[in-house]
């Protein structure tokens, strides 16, 4: 009677888990699957620029290559922001008033426009100093300095949009946003295209075509986000603490990242012979590998939302399998990306540039960083389970670690020390995607963060 019992009460458990797979693999591809084309959107531009510099010439898409990052650098606050209230707003959008809900995202929108401003300016009037200051050929430092300035000229805009995007998302219309990203990608080519080729402005015109249209979709946005907001319109303090609070080690974790991506340019930049070839490579190679991300990036995001909304409810246990369902849906999408891009390297590198050399060391770069896209696939999506839930500290030492503990030491002293090719850096890149898949596995299997309470 007794093993009667426990096999009927594993059968009611085994359905139950079924049940919540089936829900939760529903509700994360409804979130996913708009995510996925907002993050080809952006795909879809970013190449489109890189192949644009690379039509101008090498110089043109090394000097791309390497001002792209520091406007990455910019836009961190912005990004940190919007992880921030997406934590805060998708647990109020289940378990709160409409009056928190407005408050959440009036104030996430004061901050945004506060920062992108500050930062805007400050990028307007430092770019010089910057691209004067690293090392970075010579000839490519009259060529990154006005795009830079362009691209800093439209940040307010873009930290419009980003945050207008994360309240979309976390209010469950990420539709909604997918309509407006889709008008941002397609008026950011067509205006590249006219810019360049058609006007005097040349290459520059691939900075201001970025500017017009992410300033087009933060007007839109605003419009959207502004229906959602039907209680008391008032800046909170208290959220704004706790968007600050989820928020910081988000923008330190994607300062880290940009860091040791300009910390490569300057390592590689120190090769001799091929040094601009490599450049314009790895600002290739990235591209292309940004293709592996749209998924990955996409089920971080409604790892995320799914999350946060299951713990507003105050269902933890169901919050949990829901971040593993998700990532167990986003790995093999990946991988068979991964694969896709190996088998035709050689086809789709010629595409971005027109330089034999660089193209070579395009394919070569892919063959070696695409090994360890499954695992950054794995790490990324468990990773916005934890920041949905407010835990972004433990990803922030994850990555951190996994970067400046492994990747960039060892990347210098291949290179710097022992003499080694670029080959060298692109294996230490793959253990070091290794390293923060093991860490942030560790975290999330400890169910610690569960408990976390970042809405006062």
């Amino acid at each position: 009677m007794a093993i009667l019992k426990s096999r009927a009460y594993t059968g009611i458990r085994e359905r139950l888990w079924n049940t919540d797979v089936k829900l939760f693999a529903s509700e994360s591809w409804s979130v996913s699957w708009p995510m996925t084309l907002i993050m080809f959107f952006e795909f879809l531009t970013g190449l489109t620029d890189i192949y644009i510099a690379g039509r101008v010439g090498k110089e043109i898409q090394a000097s791309y290559g390497f001002i792209i990052q520091v406007y990455f650098v910019l836009i961190i606050v912005g990004n940190a922001l919007t992880v921030g209230s997406v934590s805060v707003i998708s647990r109020l959008f289940t378990g709160d008033t409409r009056n928190g809900l407005t408050e959440a995202i009036y104030s996430t929108l004061i901050l945004s426009v506060v920062a992108g401003c500050a930062l805007g300016c400050a990028g307007i009037f430092l770019t010089g100093s910057i691209v004067h200051l690293v090392n970075i050929p010579l000839e490519l430092k009259p060529l990154a300095t006005p795009l830079g300035r362009i691209y800093a000229a439209g940040l307010l805009f873009h930290y419009i949009l980003i945050q207008t995007n994360g309240i979309l998302r976390a209010c469950k219309k990420v539709k909604s946003s997918l309509k407006t990203m889709a008008f941002v990608s397609f008026c950011n080519i067509g205006l590249a295209f006219f810019l360049v080729f058609e006007t005097s402005l040349g290459y520059r015109g691939i900075a201001l075509a970025t500017a017009i249209s992410v300033c087009a979709g933060s007007l839109v946005n605003i419009y959207k986000v502004w229906s959602l907001m039907d209680g008391t319109k008032r800046f909170s303090r208290a959220i704004a603490k706790s968007v600050v609070s989820i928020g910081w080690p988000s923008g330190l974790t994607q300062a880290l990242w940009q860091a040791q991506t300009m910390a490569l340019f300057l390592i590689l930049g120190s090769l001799p012979g091929k040094g601009i070839e490599i450049l314009a490579a790895l600002s290739a190679g990235l591209r292309i590998e940004s293709a592996i991300f749209l998924p990955a990036f996409a089920f971080n995001m409604a790892n995320a939302v799914i999350v946060g909304n299951l713990l507003g409810a105050t269902r933890k246990n169901e919050a949990f399998r829901g971040g593993v369902v998700t990532a167990f849906l986003g790995v093999p999408i990946v991988a068979f990306l991964t694969l896709v891009v190996i088998f035709n390297a050689r086809f789709i590198a010629p595409f971005l540039s027109h330089n034999d050399i660089v193209v070579a060391e395009t394919v070569r770069y892919l063959y070696i960083a695409m090994l360890s896209e499954p695992f950054m696939a794995w790490a990324v999506i468990l990773g916005g389970g934890l920041m949905g839930a407010g835990d972004t500290r433990s990803v922030m030492v994850s990555i951190g670690v996994s970067l400046w503990f492994v990747r960039v030491p060892l990347c210098y002293a291949f290179v710097g020390i022992f003499g080694f090719g670029v080959t060298s850096v692109w294996w230490t890149m793959n253990l070091s995607q290794f390293v923060m898949a093991c860490l942030i596995t560790m975290r999330y299997f400890d169910k610690k963060w569960l408990t976390l309470e970042p809405v006062d």
